[in-house]
């Protein structure tokens, strides 16, 4: 019988992974086809978008509270979902990788957008939003950032960045990432 239960907490966190990957795929193929989308279906499909979110969300926090064992696995995608509804993180892939808690591949893309800007195909602009990004997400994994990266982060973090910061940091209480989260939705339909 025991062996039914991690099973079925196996498949339920499976079943979780994907939905916000489907989520977050959603977000980036908006962001990618936004310049063949008139403004109103680029904002209504991401109205629509954030609103599945918020209802993936709300989803979790009941998960949450009636299942304990569950609350340090789910911990990871609930904030990837803060910091997409917050809008802290504006790259869905970064915030995929930040959700399944992989720094290498951070790392790899770090170090693609390092050769790119070099060579002049990424503006700086989003190479510096994109780094911040990527900075803070390997920061709150526990990984180790060189006295360069940062001083970059020092340099260049925004409020909404150190929003999630200052938020994160206290990961045990689930209530206020999800009070900070419900508040941003709400800006969000507005």
């Amino acid at each position: 019988m025991a062996s039914r239960g991690t099973t079925e907490t196996s498949k339920l966190k499976q079943n979780l992974e994907e939905q916000l990957d489907r989520l977050m795929q959603q977000l980036q193929d908006l962001e990618e086809c936004r310049e063949e989308l008139d403004a109103d279906e680029y904002e209504e499909t991401k109205k629509e978008t954030l609103e599945q979110l918020s209802e993936f969300n709300d989803s979790l926090k009941k998960i949450m509270s009636g299942d304990m064992t569950l609350v340090d696995e789910l911990s990871g995608m609930q904030l990837a979902i803060q910091a997409a509804i917050s809008q802290a993180f504006k790259t869905p892939e970064v915030i995929r990788m930040f959700a399944k808690k992989q720094p290498r591949q951070l790392r790899t893309r770090l170090a693609e957008m390092d050769r790119d800007f070099m060579v002049g195909k990424l503006p700086r602009d989003l190479y510096t939003q994109q780094k911040l990004e990527i900075l803070t997400a390997l920061r709150k994994l526990g990984e180790k950032l060189t006295g360069d990266d940062e001083m970059f982060l020092s340099t260049n973090a925004g409020t909404a960045l150190s929003q999630f910061e200052r938020v994160s940091t206290d990961l045990g209480s689930g209530d206020k990432v999800f009070a900070l989260a419900s508040v941003e939705v709400e800006k969000a339909k507005q």
